[in-house]
């Protein structure tokens, strides 16, 4: 139960699915019964403990704001509901502990409680270890940090009404399973700006960096058509960067399937420039508070897709698209 609470709290304010919801998805894919049996009866709504008025000390952030923030949060999900149970002032100054509950419209998940605390500058909270974005638009900055930010290889659109930036590390197994993922995107939102970032874990992926150095290379010399011929030959190859002598052995075939020459591009991926662009990368993903690969931003809004439903990843998409109020 600890485990799965634990969970709740950082998928909620990332916008991904619980498990219990997921469950409940399955739930209603069951056949329905015969039509000579009697209907079951439907579950109840869920019902919310009666909030206590002395449970509301602070008077930052209000009622309104609260709800703006879990409508931009879970708003995707039709058949999520929570409550506000309390805005409690803390010992701190200006720091503000909230509690909700949340539950689904069918009744089929327990009603559980959601804590955060709210920080002084109104626009950042802290649930579980962890500090997120807050506020009524509490994806704004991350956007505009994108916006000027991401400038690595893309498909689809050249302008960013809709931008769809991708963290991502060579030699990371669930950045080759999300790959596909990223494909359906492509072809689901051709009017999207749909940005590759490098985010080499390399203290886990000692290889990741020197890909990512290759990457911005081949990008540099042969465009985002190349870079993406590079990128699915990369990770198509990935065990091959188990190695040193494998890693140049697959990343120097993946150039030549790149039309581009290997020797060229190892000798700029061993300059400082090449260094300098996949540090700055690295800093983008980590002052946008990315801790795990691989992380779709979604017009400044944090996936993270491994393992993720491509449906799930295409419904928070398709509802940001409205919330930003962008023409389909």
């Amino acid at each position: 139960m600890i485990r799965n609470q634990a969970r709740f709290a950082s998928v909620a304010v990332l916008a991904l699915l619980s498990c219990p919801l997921f469950e409940a998805a399955a739930q209603q894919q069951v056949p329905a019964a015969p039509a000579e049996q009697p209907a079951a009866q439907a579950p109840a709504a869920p019902v919310f403990p009666k909030p206590d008025p002395k449970n509301f000390t602070a008077s930052s952030p209000s009622k309104e704001v609260i709800d703006s923030f879990l409508q931009a949060s879970w708003g995707f999900d039709p058949n999520r509901v929570w409550q506000t149970q309390a805005i409690l002032k803390t010992q701190v100054d200006g720091l503000s502990k909230v509690i909700i509950y949340v539950g689904d419209k069918t009744g089929k998940q327990k009603p559980m409680p959601f804590l955060f605390f709210v920080l002084p500058d109104g626009k950042h909270i802290i649930a579980g270890d962890d500090v997120y974005p807050f506020g009524e638009h509490p994806y704004t900055a991350a956007r505009a940090l994108l916006q000027q930010g991401a400038t690595g290889p893309y498909r689809g659109s050249a302008t960013k009404d809709l931008e769809l930036v991708e963290f991502a590390d060579f030699q990371c197994p669930h950045c080759k399973d999300a790959q596909a993922n990223m494909d359906k995107l492509v072809t689901d939102f051709p009017k999207a700006h749909i940005v590759f970032q490098n985010y080499p874990l390399e203290r886990i992926h000692p290889s990741s960096k020197t890909a990512a150095s290759y990457a911005v290379c081949v990008a540099k010399q042969g465009g985002s058509s190349a870079f993406f011929q590079f990128a699915d030959a990369v990770f198509g190859n990935q065990d091959g960067l188990a190695t040193p002598d494998g890693t140049t052995m697959t990343l120097n075939s993946a150039v030549t399937k790149a039309g581009l020459d290997p020797t060229k591009i190892s000798a700029c991926a061993a300059t400082p420039a090449t260094d300098q662009e996949v540090e700055a990368s690295v800093k983008l993903a980590q002052d946008l508070n990315i801790n795990q690969t691989p992380t779709l931003m979604v017009n400044g809004r944090q996936v993270p897709i491994g393992g993720v439903p491509y449906d799930t990843i295409k419904e928070i998409v398709l509802y940001q698209e409205k919330l930003d109020g962008i023409a389909q």
